[in-house]
């Protein structure tokens, strides 16, 4: 099996360990603050990844070669799971998985223009067709005739967070030993929610622990397999694999919320996965190569 191949399949296990924490989530915020939610979630990943690296490797390769891009990387996770928690208050797990597809998208274009990844005109094509997908999930006036729910914007602001995380996982991924980013995954996104607990912070009931710990460990896990994802696949070829998470979020939505995605999501859902089917697609090999990144190093 190429190691392409392993890393998108490693990507979809990611995505469903993803979409069942996403679930658990949406469960937790009716009783609890996002941003409790938040730092119990980060403290149970960061000590289940610890003990899970000491485990498999007998140590504990903390050091990084590039310290600030580990802070950078845990922040954007911090803020792409602050407002997508924020938005399954008000909306649909469908609804507001659908919408944080902007992030694939961005992903395949940035990666084109910051780590230059070839992108040819079909996967250009399939960029467009992302984003096209991404309004009609928006649900906005000029296609309803309704007015826009505010909390529909909310994870569009996942989806910058969630590029910028997806983009600092790959450039890592030729930096650091996969085992430290492991490591690094949940520490600064802490470290922030933890300053809020003071303002925030109830007690929670005693069989919610384990709930607690569940969404550490699927977090966890899901966060160390996607750091093995990109480092046996670009970025531009991951990138629209997220989009079976549509249907993972599609299914639990059904299955443990009995909300069903009406119209508008299933057909943004569908134009955004046609969108990935033509990012997937091998680029031609027509025209100048494009320019390597320079090494960091």
């Amino acid at each position: 099996m190429s190691r392409p191949l392993q890393g998108v399949l490693i990507q979809i296990a990611a995505l469903f360990l993803f979409v069942a924490m996403d679930a658990l989530l949406k469960l937790l915020v009716a009783r609890y603050a996002v941003p409790q939610l938040m730092f119990v979630r980060f403290v149970f990943h960061t000590i289940l990844v610890f003990a899970a690296v000491r485990l498999m490797t007998g140590r504990l390769p903390f050091r990084s070669r590039a310290p600030w891009l580990q802070v950078a990387r845990s922040i954007t996770l911090a803020v792409a799971n602050f407002f997508f928690s924020m938005s399954l208050i008000h909306i649909s797990l469908a609804d507001a998985t659908a919408v944080s597809f902007a992030a694939p998208v961005f992903t395949v274009a940035l990666a084109a223009l910051l780590l230059g990844e070839q992108v040819g005109r079909v996967k250009w094509l399939g960029v467009a067709l992302g984003m096209a997908g991404v309004l009609v999930a928006l649900r906005p006036p000029f296609l309803t005739g309704e007015p826009l729910h505010w909390a529909m914007l909310l994870p569009l602001v996942t989806a910058a967070a969630n590029t910028a995380y997806q983009l600092l996982t790959r450039k890592l991924a030729g930096l650091d030993d996969p085992h430290t980013t492991f490591l690094h995954t949940g520490i600064a996104a802490a470290f922030i929610s933890a300053l809020a607990q003071p303002f925030v912070w109830v007690e929670p009931e005693a069989w919610d622990w384990p709930l607690f710990a569940a969404l550490g460990l699927l977090g966890g896990i899901g966060h160390c397999l996607l750091v093995l994802a990109f480092a046996r696949a670009p970025a531009s070829v991951l990138a629209p694999m997220s989009y079976t998470q549509l249907v993972w979020a599609g299914l639990a939505g059904v299955l443990v919320f009995g909300d069903w995605p009406d119209g508008w999501t299933l057909l943004g859902a569908g134009i955004i996965a046609a969108g990935g089917i033509l990012v997937a697609m091998p680029s031609r090999a027509a025209g100048p190569a494009t320019k390597q990144p320079r090494s960091s190093s």
